[in-house]
């Protein structure tokens, strides 16, 4: 029986765990950290040995294959040591993969690659396609891929879920976009995040296919040197592509195997030029799984956005909430100051990722009357924009920031929640800093 251990017990984790039983594999999950209860639950009900707080080498290092959860680096002395002794580490993307025949579409890129993930599944899912989504989104796709029968999964992928990859293979990977992210796992060198990125089309041949952001220099760059095997199918917003999607005026064209259909951005429930492109990349797809273009129309109309990213949460006495909170990175930031179009009072900060700010100063000069700031270190916010704006105010968790929010913005006026900045400082994650976003606005 070989034996797999599994570093992390979260969701991924235990969904391999949960896979792995299934194969026929000897199981052990280690996180050195706590594991929640619902997934200790999970554990003990299968019958899977566990440990928290600690990994023991004894235990670890005896394993034929590791699945690695992302959140653990690669330089981590666990995961070096079972490299030096050459046994396999992988990702929970790459464990599952090997254990399902299922049409794969891989979405990965430094921004929009939920709202893609949900679009492209939204509009599977109205075909009436038996298609399934993961990745970072729901239930894993490891535990999907042992008690699901999906025909087809959307994946939600991060560089790091990629750089655990040997053999994973989408027939259609889309690269929404890249952007500096993340550095401070890439060595602050841009260009091996691009590469992670990139890994998504490492294994996939000519009869698959590559959509990407023919607007975004970086994917541009690198496919002019690194030529990939798949074929490519552009988007752009700035120019006519001879096959693929673009913008004229104001209506997206959609051109695929000699055939083309038209539809307006005003029908588009989602806002904002970056929402155009991701509706674009999921419309692609869709198109190349001979999915109906009126079908397609029809539940784009309806298709309300995902948790957390530029959610209406409501109006108090005429000033509108909005949750961002998965804005995470400068560029997620940007999207969202672009889409503002009354005066903002704008909730910014957490864990800084090695952002760069400037960028960010001519919408902040335009849109921006005042900032508050969420996180425990804010000197490089206030070292930018102290003098850019009337207002700077520093605070401690969501409830606060929301009611300094509302007290420096009057009827008309909008406050968001963008934060630019991981939010591992007050919060457990995105999700808890949206959340309590949410619930703070709620008991204004």
């Amino acid at each position: 029986m070989k034996r797999l251990v599994i570093l992390g017990g979260g969701e991924s984790g235990v969904g391999s765990a949960l896979l792995g039983k299934q194969k026929g594999y000897e199981i052990f999950v280690s996180d050195r950290g706590s594991i929640a209860k619902k997934y200790k639950k999970v554990l003990l009900h299968n019958e899977i040995s566990f440990e928290e707080k600690q990994h023991t080498e004894s235990l670890i290092l005896n394993a034929d294959v590791v699945v690695k959860s992302p959140g653990i680096p690669e330089k981590a002395p666990i995961v070096q040591q079972l490299i030096n002794n050459g046994v396999l580490v992988i990702s929970e993307i790459e464990f599952a993969s090997k254990y399902t025949d299922a049409l794969i579409i891989g979405i990965t890129g430094s921004n929009g690659k939920t709202t893609t993930t949900l679009i492209t599944h939204h509009l599977l899912k109205s075909a009436k396609i038996n298609v399934g989504v993961a990745g970072n989104i729901g239930a894993s796709f490891a535990q999907q891929v042992a008690e699901q029968d999906f025909e087809s999964y959307v994946v939600e992928l991060s560089s790091f879920q990629l750089d655990g990859i040997v053999n994973f293979r989408p027939h259609i990977a889309i690269i929404t976009n890249i952007t500096p992210d993340h550095l401070d796992r890439y060595d602050n060198d841009f260009k091996q995040y691009v590469a992670s990125k990139f890994r998504i089309t490492k294994n996939q041949t000519a009869d698959d296919f590559l959509i990407y952001d023919a607007d975004d220099p970086a994917i541009n760059d690198w496919l002019k040197e690194h030529p990939v095997n798949a074929k490519l199918i552009p988007f752009s917003i700035e120019k006519e592509v001879n096959e693929g999607a673009f913008l004229k005026e104001d209506i997206i064209v959609i051109k695929l195997n000699t055939e083309q259909f038209t539809m307006s951005i005003s029908n588009l429930r989602l806002q904002g030029k970056h929402n155009v492109k991701n509706t674009m990349a999921g419309a692609l797809a869709s198109q190349l799984l001979n999915v109906r273009s009126q079908s397609i129309k029809d539940s784009l109309a309806n298709f309300e956005g995902a948790e957390h990213r530029l959610e209406n949460v409501q109006k108090v006495n005429g000033v509108q909430f909005i949750n961002d909170s998965k804005a995470t990175n400068v560029n997620a930031a940007f999207y969202a100051l672009e889409c503002m179009e009354q005066p903002t009072v704008w909730i910014v900060g957490g864990v800084d990722k090695g952002n760069d700010y400037e960028d960010l100063l001519p919408l902040v000069r335009e849109k921006v009357k005042a900032i508050v700031c969420l996180g425990e270190d804010n000197e490089k916010l206030k070292a930018v924009f102290y003098n850019v704006v009337d207002m700077m105010i520093e605070t401690a968790g969501a409830e606060e920031a929301v009611k300094v929010a509302y007290k420096l913005s009057q009827t008309g006026d909008t406050v968001l929640l963008s934060p630019a900045c991981a939010s591992f400082d007050l919060f457990e994650n995105y999700e808890d800093r949206g959340r309590q976003f949410k619930n703070a606005v709620r008991s204004l």
